[in-house]
């Protein structure tokens, strides 16, 4: 049977936990801010359920280091700082997973998304599939045949979508292999990373529909354009013809390519990140954070936790009879009503 390795982007869905769960201020007795990580736990759970997980292993960012922005500096310059319970909540999940026994992987200089990229590319090389669990949508170009996607979005895991190579192309209108052209075409914001001029979401996927790849229409432009005239316009196949367009197409392309080169650690033929987690671990984390236990034990360890059982239980009683008398005095018998042709006429 082929075994299901679930690669969690512990980033996208703690940051999602944090702004979610803020309201509850949850801290634990010694005045930790965890309403992140104990979002985060609920949603590996839930996921893990959801998918049938055998391995499980998750990412974070390199909070020190990045490649990215040492050789791009404008790469995510624009975000604000993170808040300090934010950054403390990011460590102490680390911590709390790595306590609990899961694999947990904070790869030097590279992000959380580079983990999972290493897990889509590691899990075919011992027979297994890959589940990367993220709200980011750069994560749609892991997807192939051995790689799906439960993209996180409001409502939690249960309501999230399970995306396939042929449910992608509902969801964004271009192919796996098309996506990360589409992404550096249309650009991405919240990266700082403008797009090229004229391109939008729809322009970007009329044009891979037309060529296949980006690069195709960036030759065509460059030539006589009569493709690109005829799928996007004189106005727009003129704008892909400036050699600017192709540079920052190229260069979000650099960006946006996700490195699977990260060190998992994992051996799944060897058992190495393979569920089940230890029982007691498990229990002690989960009754930690005030989380439901029996379902946390199920979903990591395998194990069914008990049904509680029944104390000073006398074999013998039975429950005492009593004459019941009545409340309140009998209502009158209804009068009968008339046929509705008496009553109108």
């Amino acid at each position: 049977m082929t075994r299901t390795l679930l690669a969690v982007d512990g980033n996208s869905l703690l940051h999602r936990s944090f702004h979610a769960s803020a309201r509850t201020g949850f801290r634990t007795p010694d005045g930790r801010p965890m309403w992140a990580v104990r979002g985060l736990l609920q949603h590996l759970v839930a996921a893990v359920d959801r998918v049938c997980a055998d391995a499980v292993v998750v990412g974070f960012d390199d909070p020190e280091a990045s490649v990215r922005r040492d050789r791009w500096p404008t790469y995510k310059a624009h975000r604000a700082p993170k808040p300090h319970t934010l950054e403390e909540q990011l460590l102490s999940a680390v911590e709390v997973l790595r306590e609990m026994g899961v694999a947990v992987v904070v790869p030097p200089g590279l992000e959380a998304d580079d983990v999972l990229a290493s897990a889509a590319a590691y899990a075919p090389t011992v027979g297994a599939r890959t589940v990367v669990a993220t709200s980011d949508r750069d994560s749609f170009q892991l997807i192939d045949e051995h790689t799906k996607m439960l993209r996180i979005l409001n409502g939690g895991v249960d309501a999230s979508p399970l995306l396939d190579p042929r449910r992608l192309v509902l969801v964004a209108g271009v192919r796996p292999d098309q996506y990360l052209d589409f992404a550096a075409l249309r650009g991405d914001t919240s990266d700082n990373l403008p797009g090229v001029a004229g391109i939008g979401p729809k322009t970007a996927a009329r044009l891979l529909e037309e060529f296949g790849s980006a690069a195709a229409a960036f030759d065509d432009a460059a030539g006589d354009g009569a493709r690109c005239t005829r799928a996007v316009g004189r106005s727009t196949a003129h704008k892909l013809a400036d050699p600017k367009a192709r540079e920052t197409w190229q260069h979000n392309c650099r960006v946006m390519t996700m490195q699977p080169t990260a060190e998992l650690g994992l051996d799944l033929p060897a058992g190495v990140g393979c569920l089940p987690l230890e029982v007691e671990a498990v229990r002690a984390t989960y009754a930690r954070m005030d989380l439901h236990v029996p379902t946390a034990v199920r979903a990591l360890t395998g194990a069914e936790v008990p049904a509680p059982q029944p104390r000073d239980v006398d074999a013998g009683w039975v429950p005492r009879s009593r004459r019941m008398t009545m409340r309140h005095p009998p209502l009158p018998r209804p009068v009968e009503q008339a046929s509705v042709q008496e009553t109108l006429f």
